[in-house]
């Protein structure tokens, strides 16, 4: 019993029936090929206290202290016969064939291949399974492709630590994952061979959640642009020859960034209201969602985080308004038009009070949601519990949002009471603008009704209404004494 006591439950060291023939954890790997990607792969695997050979066409071209001193190069032929198990295929997919001459010596081991694919759309099969079949007696699994060659060198704590793997043998498999592991780096499995059309592609988009919310808050941006320069720059100068066209670098772009910049962060939490009251119109909350649902509440953080930029901007350009010269001809008109009318200490008790207050929304409001902006990197996120996450995501979220709302109404105060705030019949771009935030808040506060409150949180614990589970209609019937 003392001896059942002092063994671990889980052993480091790899199970012998489930390792390779002649595979072992300090066995010799080979790398063919001596590109950069190769090297940064050489001193890893050095670094991890792997002996490596590295198998290259023209060993005399190398250039010395390319490789670590530990490493040692030889030709093709000879780092294959060199390797007990593992060879990395460090090559580009054209130059596979080249190495046929080498299938009886590279028959029986796991060949690694980290290519990566030339475009986003594969035809035909992937650079792993067109080397499976160049190579049937070998056992290839795919990984490693995305990795960089910065992560390899600086090491898995400076870089994404997932290598994704994916194989149709389970011992070639666990062999990389054991390696994998050896690196510092974390594996993940991703199934057969097949799956290695998916790897290979994933290092060649280009942030792909983000493509949506991007064109979202850039076609908003032209819209409240476009809109703005219609009616402040374009109808002005038609109509009465006034020429503003001076707005379009400056003015007209701070009036549409906080508009853009309210506008997503109402785009943020209207598809969880959505979903809430769909689940309460539902009766259940085991329905999947609409697709196009589900997309939109996958990318809120994108919405989010496009949103805190708009009001960075917007406050950068706000701090921006004094310096330019037509703020100066201004103050100066403005001094020149109260001495002449004589009056010595102007002041306007309403304008104050609206300046104050507008500006001291929209600092709280921005300070909360470069928070919200903080809470959603990673790092920051992963050290909260799911209970603090949602506190800052949803409560603070719906205070910055509030907080939005109010600078914009205190900046335009009752200026959207008076006619002069309608030129060419248009409203101002903030009217716009604060149109869906008010219509998240009224949703928000209605969900807060005990009646709705209660129901909801019911269904999304488990509960159902009997039009969707017949199952309880029919237990509550044989409670009740009917057959």
């Amino acid at each position: 019993m003392a001896e059942d006591m002092t063994t671990p439950l889980l052993s480091d060291s790899e199970d012998p029936a489930d390792a390779l023939p002649g595979c072992q954890t300090s066995s010799t790997v080979a790398i063919l090929g001596s590109g950069d990607f190769s090297r940064s792969l050489a001193v890893r695997l050095v670094a991890s206290g792997v002996r490596v050979v590295v198998g290259s066409r023209c060993v005399n071209r190398i250039p010395s202290g390319l490789f670590p001193d530990a490493v040692e190069l030889r030709n093709h032929e000879g780092a294959v016969s060199q390797a007990v198990c593992l060879v990395f295929m460090a090559l580009f997919p054209e130059h596979y064939r080249s190495l046929l001459g080498l299938q009886s010596a590279l028959a029986g081991k796991v060949l690694v291949d980290i290519s990566n694919a030339e475009e986003v759309k594969i035809h035909g099969p992937s650079n792993a399974e067109r080397l499976a079949e160049l190579f049937p007696d070998s056992l290839v699994v795919k990984g490693f492709n995305t990795i960089s060659t910065w992560e390899l060198q600086t090491g898995a704590h400076d870089g994404s630590r997932q290598v994704l793997i994916c194989g149709n043998s389970t011992e070639g498999k666990k062999k990389v994952v054991q390696l994998a592991r050896q690196m510092g780096f974390h594996p993940v499995d991703m199934g057969g061979l097949s799956a290695a059309r998916e790897i290979e592609v994933a290092p060649l988009r280009l942030f792909p959640s983000w493509s949506g919310p991007v064109v979202v808050t850039f076609l908003l941006f032209l819209f409240f642009y476009g809109y703005g320069f219609l009616r402040g720059i374009l109808l002005p100068f038609l109509a009465q020859g006034h020429n503003a066209f001076y707005r379009l670098a400056l003015d007209l772009v701070n009036e549409s960034l906080p508009a853009v910049a309210l506008v997503t962060l109402a785009l943020v939490y209207f598809p969880g209201l959505f979903a809430a009251w769909l689940q309460l119109w539902r009766g259940t909350k085991y329905r999947r969602f609409p697709s196009w649902l589900d997309n939109w509440l996958q990318r809120r953080k994108q919405l989010g985080l496009l949103s805190f930029l708009c009001a960075v901007l917007h406050g950068v350009y706000s701090l921006c308004r004094p310096l330019r010269r037509i703020t100066l001809y201004r103050l100066v008109n403005t001094a020149y038009r109260q001495v002449k009318a004589g009056t010595e200490e102007p002041w306007d008790e309403l304008g104050v009070w609206r300046s104050e207050l507008y500006l001291s929304c929209g600092v709280l409001g921005l300070g909360v949601l470069s928070l919200l902006a903080m809470t959603s990197l990673p790092s920051v996120g992963n050290t909260l519990n799911w209970r603090e996450f949602t506190f800052v995501q949803s409560s603070l979220g719906y205070i910055a949002l509030t907080l939005s709302i109010m600078h914009t109404l205190f900046f335009g105060w009752d200026f959207a009471f008076h006619i002069e705030a309608y030129p060419f019949y248009m409203p101002p771009s903030y009217l716009l603008a604060v149109v869906l935030p008010c219509i998240v808040l009224v949703c928000r506060c209605f969900l807060f009704l005990p009646c709705i409150f209660i129901r909801l949180t019911r269904i999304r614990r488990g509960w159902e209404s009997k039009r969707n589970c017949p199952v309880l209609q029919h237990h509550h019937v044989v409670a009740n004494g009917m057959p």
